[in-house]
């Protein structure tokens, strides 16, 4: 449906879940895909189901900066540019917010937000003199309404929101649009572990009656990088089902 041939991609937390579908996606589209994570052999498993074309696979622990500074000009050397930046990758450490520890709240503002900064500062430079990019940051429902036990989680999600707005603002004459998409409750090996009762509590929740899935969160994802989403910056597409309408 929307088409992404000759586009250059850089998709971090590629190795499962809804990163190995955005990665899935974006190649179904036409792109080439430079596959980021921390576990090589389920990069390696996502590049076989990807659609054909050299769709290299950079590791990169996102917690450790050294690392996190050398992932784009990698994959800018591995591709010849970088048209689309897409920060997937997160991670969770949860606890109630007196009991949580120093070392849980760094760790998952690091990964989720720090990172994501990095990287979207490294691929400004080629986006600019290129006059085009896209950078979509998948964020959380979490992050637009918070949730207990997640103080940490929350705010590295609202943050790359409101990161995105600022950097909208300061790249859009340059034909570069900053987005973040929002998921809800996904279909996961978490969820798949839930009992019927967990189960039916979420979906409580949830207008539409069921869990998302990954496909669906991915398929938003290649309409921001394409260039029918030309005209839309700054911008959270929530896919939650209707369970937060704002």
């Amino acid at each position: 449906m929307f088409d992404l041939t000759g586009k250059r991609a850089l998709v971090t937390g590629a190795s499962g879940g809804i990163g190995r579908e955005i990665a899935k996606a974006l190649a179904a589209a036409g792109a080439t895909v430079a596959l980021s994570g921390t576990r090589v052999g389920a990069l390696e498993d996502t590049a076989k189901e990807m659609a054909a074309g050299n769709h290299p696979i950079l590791p990169c622990n996102l917690g450790v900066t050294e690392e996190v500074d050398k992932l784009v000009p990698a994959a800018e050397a591995a591709l010849g540019g970088l048209d689309i930046l897409v920060n997937n990758a997160g991670m969770t450490r949860d606890n109630l917010f007196m009991r949580m520890k120093n070392e849980e709240w760094d760790e998952v503002i690091a990964v989720n937000l720090t990172a994501a900064f990095h990287l979207t500062r490294a691929v400004l430079r080629g986006m600019m003199k290129q006059r085009f990019g896209r950078i979509i940051s998948i964020t959380s429902v979490v992050g637009v309404a918070g949730n207990p036990g997640q103080a940490n989680y929350a705010a590295s999600k609202a943050g790359l929101i409101g990161m995105s707005k600022s950097l909208a603002q300061e790249v859009a004459s340059r034909n570069i649009t900053v987005n973040t998409v929002a998921p809800g409750f996904i279909t996961s090996a978490m969820t798949d572990d839930l009992n019927d009762k967990q189960r039916e509590t979420i979906l409580q929740k949830v207008p539409a009656g069921r869990l998302g899935t990954a496909q669906e969160v991915a398929g938003c994802t290649v309409f921001l990088a394409s260039d029918a989403a030309a005209y839309i910056t700054g911008h959270t597409l929530n896919v939650n089902g209707g369970m937060l309408m704002i």
